[in-house]
């Protein structure tokens, strides 16, 4: 593995030990997967936020990375954290788990991170451009910004990206290589138009091809549906990378004439329905994983307005603090039901101490609440959920 004067100089601890420690880990990440070098970043997007997720070890860690002198070198965002930081309470979160996890925060802060925590940063601060290199550690974000938008970046861990971050460089193999994004099976959809359903391909396209990249043809999605399938895929399998032909900027770059074809549709996604749903009543409805858009909002808000809530199933809207901000009338529908909960997501979140059975609309979520938050799921469209509260 090659690195520049300057690199080696930086792994030799003349950069501080902030900057030595971030080299070591990409070197050594670098090693393990035969990288050739190292290639410059525009971005990091780092996981690892949730003191629910790394704990008091990941405290300990951050510490000493701000202690060492740590600072990112280039535009950095945050995964969503454990709780909303102004409504925790209403989240049923311990006052301890709040000190902790604002001090979680506060460190990435003082690295220069920018403390915006959304699993969805390509709506907001941190946009690639077609062709950048990044360093990403969200598995629907980076499948996201891979697919739809061009850009590349391997599926980072949290520490990784962080590394990747301060040294504003990663390793140069994966998904950076145009030789590793050639599309290796294709998928014919055919399936209806809304959001749940493209979401239920995306299960069903993750649990068949594993760690593959998915071709597409006979789907069109926008944003919402793109970041759907790609959280489902990520979630039901290992997905980093998607094409749709006619739609994400690369899928015209390649001939799939010789790759078998894999056909979706109503029997497929009524196996992934299946797989998903545990349970036919719940405590908690949680809409948001990924973030809820600004469009997905005024739906919701559109879907309620003329409502009043019933029963005594709790429900969680989560969003970004930004998204939260730019929907001020929606939020104030929504909030007649329950909070709109920003920095936040149920799958980050110490639900299993308040709930056992939760609903939601995310195939992502529903792969995750099971094995991450000890929950039983209910996962079916929004239009349903929305039945059981209003």
């Amino acid at each position: 593995m090659h690195l520049t004067n300057e690199e080696q100089a930086i792994l030799d601890g003349e950069s501080g030990e902030g900057a030595q420690k971030a080299m070591e880990l990409v070197v050594a990440l670098g090693k393990i997967y035969r990288a050739d070098g190292l290639v410059d970043i525009t971005s990091a997007h780092l996981s690892g936020a949730s003191y629910k997720t790394i704990g008091d070890g990941g405290l300990k860690y951050l510490e000493d990375m701000v202690a060492g002198g740590a600072k990112v070198s280039v535009n950095s965002t945050l995964n969503p954290i454990g709780m909303d930081r102004e409504r925790w309470a209403e989240m049923h979160i311990s006052e301890d788990f709040a000190v902790k996890q604002n001090r979680i925060v506060e460190l990435y802060g003082k690295m220069g991170i920018r403390t915006t925590c959304s699993c969805t940063p390509y709506v907001g601060p941190n946009v690639p451009k077609l062709g950048d290199h990044v360093a990403w550690a969200e598995s629907s974000a980076l499948s996201y910004v891979n697919s739809m938008i061009g850009a590349r970046t391997n599926r980072e861990g949290g520490p990784g990206a962080l590394a990747a971050a301060i040294l504003g460089k990663t390793a140069n193999y994966g998904l950076h290589k145009d030789e590793n994004r050639r599309p290796t099976v294709v998928i014919e959809a055919d399936i209806g138009d809304t959001l749940f359903e493209h979401s239920l391909l995306g299960q069903a396209v993750g649990m068949r091809v594993g760690g593959g990249i998915p071709y597409y043809r006979g789907i069109r999605p926008g944003i919402e549906e793109g970041k759907t399938m790609a959280a489902a895929m990520a979630a039901a399998g290992a997905v980093a990378m998607f094409h749709v032909e006619g739609v994400t900027p690369e899928a015209s770059n390649y001939d799939v004439s010789d790759l078998d074809v894999i056909h979706i549709g109503k029997d497929e996604l009524k196996d992934a329905y299946e797989k998903i749903n545990t349970v036919d009543d719940v405590e908690l409805i949680a809409l948001g994983c990924p973030h809820l858009t600004e469009k997905e909002i005024r739906e919701i808000a559109m879907l309620l307005k003329d409502k009043e809530k019933k029963g005594d199933t709790e429900i969680w809207f989560c969003t970004s603090k930004e998204i939260r901000d730019r929907c001020a009338d929606e939020v104030k529908i929504l909030e007649r039901f329950g909070p709109v909960l920003a920095d936040t997501c149920m799958v980050v979140a110490p639900i299993e101490g308040t709930f056992s059975r939760t609903g939601t609309n995310s195939c992502k979520a529903g792969n995750y609440l099971p094995t991450l938050c000890s929950q039983k799921a209910m996962c079916r469209d929004i239009v349903d959920l929305m039945k059981v509260i209003s």
